[in-house]
């Protein structure tokens, strides 16, 4: 499994919660989501007042971790003046409301100057959750920045610990592409690189960077997905943007290589061709729409996130296929599953780390599909080193013999169109 097959949900929205299930099973997540947070011992905060409302509180840093057992200082910055009185209520979300002791109400005094004031912050359970603040009445003060997503860990040592096992995962799905690269350029020969995988592979990665550049560097697509989730984080970062253009260009050069180098009679299929005629014809009306201010952009990256979701699921049953009507792994490099099953079982220890260290377990279990797609992908790399070293061990198909143009088989296939379909290939490397 890849990076882009294992990284964040939301379930305030459908569109949002599949947004983040393919950056789940397609995010990576080299850090758990608190290690980076700057966590100052008081947060000072200072605002400008803007539309209507005459007063303005806000929390300038919106996240905070907490150790469990021990009191941290939060400082509300408070402008402007009022003419009435107006309380302030502070709450947590309703699904994690036992993670911190209560907040009492504060109430502003009418032509009366506050500058700031100061909660403080007693975690009682390990969790996650959202400090929001509400004003009675509402019509006088912009609270929309009075807010905070605080998280109370287990222990910091399982931070270090999940820090590591994600740059370890990266590293693995990072250069997962390389071993098929430099066994195709070393046998001057793809035969037994399957050519559906390599598309759905290559268009998989293509969408999924345009998902993560726009919504990354897009500053209007962006603000967009803060307006319809005001309490949430942009689930891209500058790692996943860096990832998905790798993957892409690392899969741009194995299909240049199908183009220099011997590849038999091998083909896309016509199934292949079909799904992506579908989805070539789907993305322009989407593009048409989004141009024509139909739908948002931020709904057409939606869009491609569902189309990453589709190809993780179907692009290894080719390969797979292949492997069994040629009954040999020739050609297909051992070495890109044992980087790509290191990759998805430790993305499978790290959100067992994180979930554990949060209480978290609704990350896993209370969305079956996220979980899924990661053991989805290692059970078929168990299938891929199944047919290579047990079913088709020894099985080298047809080996390139330099004296004659006709080339020899070990083992006989029932297929007529795949006559030379090892034509080239040197066993099993890599």
């Amino acid at each position: 499994m890849t990076a882009a097959d294992v990284s964040l949900l939301s379930s305030t929205a459908m569109n949002a919660h599949l947004l983040l299930l393919v950056l789940s099973a397609g995010v990576i997540s080299v850090s758990t989501p608190v290690s980076a947070l700057q966590i100052p011992s008081l947060l000072q905060v200072q605002v400008q007042a803007k539309g209507n409302e005459s007063v303005v509180c806000e929390f300038k840093e919106h996240d905070l971790r907490v150790e469990l057992g021990l009191l941290q200082n939060l400082t509300l910055h408070i402008e402007g003046t009022i003419e009435e009185n107006v309380t302030l209520i502070f709450s947590t979300d309703a699904s994690s409301a036992d993670i911190l002791e209560g907040f009492p109400n504060i109430t502003l005094v009418s032509d009366e100057m506050i500058n700031q004031t100061l909660l403080t912050v007693k975690p009682i359970a390990v969790g996650k959750t959202v400090l929001i603040t509400k004003a009675i009445p509402p019509n006088m003060t912009d609270v929309s920045k009075a807010f905070v997503r605080l998280v109370v860990p287990h222990s910091n040592i399982l931070d270090y610990v999940s820090d590591t096992v994600g740059w370890i995962y990266f590293m693995a799905w990072s250069v997962s592409f390389y071993p098929q690269t430099f066994s195709n350029w070393r046998r001057k020969s793809v035969i037994g690189l399957h050519f559906d995988f390599l598309s759905l592979n290559t268009i998989g990665f293509l969408v999924y960077s345009i998902f993560n550049i726009c919504l990354f560097g897009i500053s209007y697509i962006e603000a967009e997905y803060f307006k319809r989730h005001p309490f949430g984080v942009n689930p891209v970062q500058l790692n996943d943007v860096i990832f998905s253009v790798h993957a892409f260009i690392a899969c741009c050069i194995q299909v240049f290589q199908c183009f220099i180098y011997d590849r038999g009679d091998q083909q896309i299929s016509n199934t292949a061709k079909s799904i992506f005629s579908t989805i070539g014809l789907v993305t322009i009306v989407m593009v048409i729409l989004g141009a024509a201010s139909v739908i948002a952009w931020l709904d057409f990256l939606y869009y491609l996130s569902y189309v990453k979701l589709f190809i993780t699921l179907i692009k290894y049953i080719p390969q797979a296929y292949y492997n069994y009507r040629r009954k040999s792994t020739s050609g297909w490099s051992i070495g890109n599953i044992f980087l790509d099953i290191t990759g998805g079982a430790l993305s499978i220890v790290q959100m067992i780390i994180i979930s554990y260290n949060y209480n978290d377990w609704g990350s896993i279990f209370g969305d079956p599909t996220k979980f899924g797609l990661g053991l989805f992908s290692v059970i078929f790399d168990v299938f891929f080193m199944v047919q290579h070293y047990i079913l088709y061990r020894g099985n080298t198909g047809y080996q390139h013999v330099c004296e004659s143009p006709t080339p020899s088989h070990v083992s006989p296939l029932t297929e007529s169109a795949a006559s030379s379909v090892d034509y080239g290939s040197t066993g099993s490397v890599y």
